[in-house]
């Protein structure tokens, strides 16, 4: 092939190589004999090809070379090709092609390229880049688009505003698909001079010379822009505009920018913002102090919306973010403290009145700027503890602690519900409730008792007749609340002391109930929270064994029914035992017998105060009743069987503490249940006080039982709204003091700082220690030759082994 004649574009050009290729290689298998007669048809070819190359390229050409001489033999083939000599295109020749390509390049700007031979352009163009007349085919073509794009331009600057953008629409189409068809002329000279010279492509050139000249102009640019913002505008208005008009406008100030900054931003996009900031500042304004909160944020969300659309159909995709940051400041950030703080609409008039949808709209949308979210989540903790106090200050609420425990679950379940659905169930929203709810629970100790006293209520009688999934759910609502005690060695103290009476009284609807709830107080602290309880559990299994293999004396007409404590697990204060009446002690002496010949080594030591008894009592000769009375109340009914009256001091030789002593007498002298009468009148006990046996009561029930008065001083009385039961201020002390020789032990010597904060997070499942409370537990320990000071740094502590 001649280095001096380009490869024809054509397909068929190449497709007739390929024929001739193939004709002449089976000519040469078919007979190697005649090789010497093939001189004559290849001598006629090349000249054939020469003919046709001077005729294309309009040069004149050297003589045809002479033909090829091919030598054949039985090893080899060789083949001598002809010296072809080379010929340089002048000036004046390049002129006339260049004026053959600058005419077909005009007649493409006037649409009429279906006449033309782009296969001969290309060639022209291949020959002018090939003989070194590079320069001159590029300038030429940059002057021709430019001339051209002049006119165009002075035909869209005279374009009225009402056709601008329909206008330079078509023109910009226009000048694509001729730039398209100029490039593909100019193909090589794109990679070769092009990309030797480092000069700008040809249509990224059409590009620049567009841009300059028609978009640019200095009667389109300001016009094009102000009909641009002045379609967006009215589209924010309600009015409808052409999308497709604007998105190809758009669309040409973007591709326009190719060899610098973006002609859509500097021309366009920064015009744009600085309008629509303007914009959302006066209208956000107007429209706040026109309307409610919910209003306020349906609108805002409607906005938002609308500019994304705007970025969807017309606007470029580079500048949806900073149209968002624009929308959301202005809209958003600039006013999230007057929408949540809003008096009659804003974010408390919608937690007071549960509108989780407006809440769910606000949510979502200060989502969109995180750093208002502060703000949302602060003003619903606020409001919540705000709630919380209410309700526990409030003193129809705190006489009854059961409805005060139900009126917390019901607000726990509100904000909840809430937080999940508005809030999305966010952590650091669901964290601020948990503050909120903490911090005025944790305010009254109280609520630890009122917490235990619903839960007894709960397994004493509201879970009968509910099954085991809604049991569940309802201990699973008390552990929620119980999460957020600080001081949970108080509800543990309460809790046991109830659990005793439950289990001692035989009152617990379910033992799986009990079961199911030490299970998850276990989960949530853990087995030494939980393992006293579970061993009043395990005495309460052992002592019915016990009774079952016990056997009462023949001549006893007493049953007795025993529950055996370990010590450590029950709450037992040690109170001294009463004087038991004479019909019980033989089988009393018979259980001890037999429970001490079984465990050897243990001992035995009766609470009376704990028990109680079912009496038949004989009032007259008609009336019978069986009386369900304490221990205490039986001891002293049992007198009346050998009298009819007896004094104050007769009852005290029972050897009953004075206070159990009045209040179990006074529980039988009342009006409801009147089995004794009283000398005096009045509700107090006088020091001569006498009773005597009523034998005029009556009940219409057979079996009645007969409650005790409350205690005021004592006992199971609730803690105060500030005050520690002395048991547990008690056991605080000691686990202070084993968890300070604890880290002491481990550590040697420690600062006074560091100690404390150590010893508060080691305790802070229980109850959180107060620095002071700490500090008295530190002087003991030194006092008790536990630790010492250094003496050079008193703020140091040093173990003492």
């Amino acid at each position: 092939r001649r280095k001096d004649l380009p490869p024809s574009p054509a397909r068929h050009a190449t497709h007739g190589a390929r024929e001739r290729a193939k004709q002449g290689s089976k000519t040469g298998r078919a007979s190697r004999a005649h090789a010497a007669d093939l001189g004559a048809p290849v001598e006629q070819a090349a000249e054939a090809r020469s003919s046709h190359r001077a005729t294309v390229a309009g040069l004149p050409l050297p003589p045809p070379p002479p033909p090829v001489t091919t030598i054949m033999s039985d090893k080899k083939k060789f083949v001598i090709k002809p010296f072809r000599p080379h010929c340089q295109m002048d000036s004046t020749q390049a002129e006339e092609i260049w004026k053959q390509l600058s005419s077909a390049i005009h007649e493409i700007h006037n649409q009429n390229a279906s006449a033309l031979s782009f296969e001969e352009l290309y060639r022209n163009a291949y020959n002018l880049v090939l003989h070194k007349h590079g320069e001159l085919l590029y300038k030429g073509v940059c002057k021709c688009v430019q001339g051209h794009l002049s006119e165009v331009a002075d035909n869209v600057a005279q374009t009225p505003d009402e056709q601008l953008l329909n206008t330079i629409a078509t023109s910009w189409n226009d000048h694509q698909l001729t730039m398209m068809m100029v490039r593909d002329i100019l193909m090589y000279m794109d990679r070769t001079y092009v990309a030797q010279n480092k000069k700008v492509a040809v249509y990224d050139l059409g590009l620049i010379i567009f841009r300059d000249t028609v978009a640019r102009h200095e009667q389109v640019k300001d016009r094009l822009r102000h009909i641009l913002l002045e379609n967006i505008a009215n589209e924010r208005s309600g009015q409808l505009i052409e999308r497709m008009l604007m998105r190809n406008t758009l669309s040409m100030l973007a591709e326009l920018g190719v060899d610098g900054p973006s002609v859509y931003e500097e021309d366009f996009e920064q015009y744009f913002l600085l309008t629509t900031r303007d914009f959302y500042r006066r209208e956000s304004l107007d429209y706040l102090a026109q309307n409610t909160c919910p209003d306020y944020l349906t609108k805002a969300e409607t906005r938002l919306g609308e500019e994304a659309a705007r970025v969807n159909h017309f606007l470029n995709q580079s500048t949806e973010p900073k149209l968002k940051q624009i929308a959301e400041t202005e809209l958003i950030y600039n006013h999230a403290k007057t929408l949540v703080e809003m008096e009659n609409s804003g974010c408390v008039s919608m937690l007071k009145d549960g509108k989780v949808g407006d809440l769910k709209r606000m949510y979502d949308l200060f989502s969109r700027v995180p750093s208002t979210l502060d703000c949302l989540r602060d003003c619903m903790c606020d409001y919540v503890r705000k709630a919380g106090r209410e309700l526990v200050t409030d003193q129809e609420r705190v006489k009854e602690p059961v409805a005060f425990v139900k009126g917390l679950l019901d607000m726990r379940d509100k904000y909840d519900r809430l937080v999940t659905e508005a809030f999305r169930s966010e952590k650091k929203s669901q964290k601020k409730l948990k503050d909120a709810f903490e911090s005025f629970i944790n305010a009254d100790s109280r609520c630890a008792s009122y917490l235990v006293l619903y839960i007894d209520e709960l397994l004493k009688s509201s879970l009968k007749g509910l099954s085991e999934q809604e049991a569940d759910v309802l201990l699973e609502k008390v552990i929620v609340i119980f999460r957020y005690l600080q001081d949970k060695d108080i509800f543990e103290n309460f809790y046991k002391q109830h659990l005793a009476k439950r289990l001692l009284s035989g009152r617990s609807v379910s033992e799986d109930a009990e079961r199911s709830m030490i299970a998850k107080l276990k989960q949530e602290c853990g087995y030494q929270f939980t393992s006293k309880l579970e061993g009043m559990f395990t005495d309460m299994s052992i002592s019915k064994e016990t009774m079952e293999n016990f056997q009462r004396p023949a001549d006893s007409t007493v049953e007795l029914e025993v529950n055996v404590l370990t010590a450590g697990y029950w709450p037992t204060a040690s109170v001294p035992q009463c004087r038991l009446a004479q019909e019980l002690l033989p089988v009393h002496e018979a259980f001890e017998a037999y429970y001490l010949s079984k465990h050897t080594g243990r001992k035995l030591t009766w609470q009376t105060n704990m028990g109680t008894a079912d009496l038949k009592a004989r009032f007259n000769e008609r009336n019978w009743h069986e009386l369900n009375v304490s221990t205490y109340q039986m001891c002293v009914l049992m007198l009346f069987n050998r009298t009819d009256t007896i004094s104050l001091d007769d009852a005290r030789e029972l050897k009953i503490p004075e206070s159990e002593l009045k209040r179990h007498l006074i529980s039988l002298c009342t009006p409801k249940h009147r089995i004794l009468r009283k000398s005096s009148k009045g509700k107090g006990i006088a020091a001569n006080e006498t009773f005597t046996f009523n034998t005029e009561y009556s009940s219409k029930l057979k079996r009645v039982k007969i409650p005790l008065v409350s205690q005021k001083e004592g006992g199971l009385g609730l803690a105060g709204a500030k005050s520690v039961p002395e048991t547990v201020e008690e056991d605080r002390r000691h686990l202070v003091e084993a968890a300070i020789v604890r880290i002491m032990k481990a550590r040697k010597t420690l600062r006074h700082n560091d100690l404390i904060a150590e010893v508060t997070r080691q305790l802070t499942s229980r109850f959180v220690a107060e620095p002071a409370f700490i500090k008295k537990r530190i002087e003991s320990l030194i006092e008790r030759e536990y630790l010492e000071r250094e003496t050079d740094d008193r703020r140091t502590y040093k173990y003492l082994a």
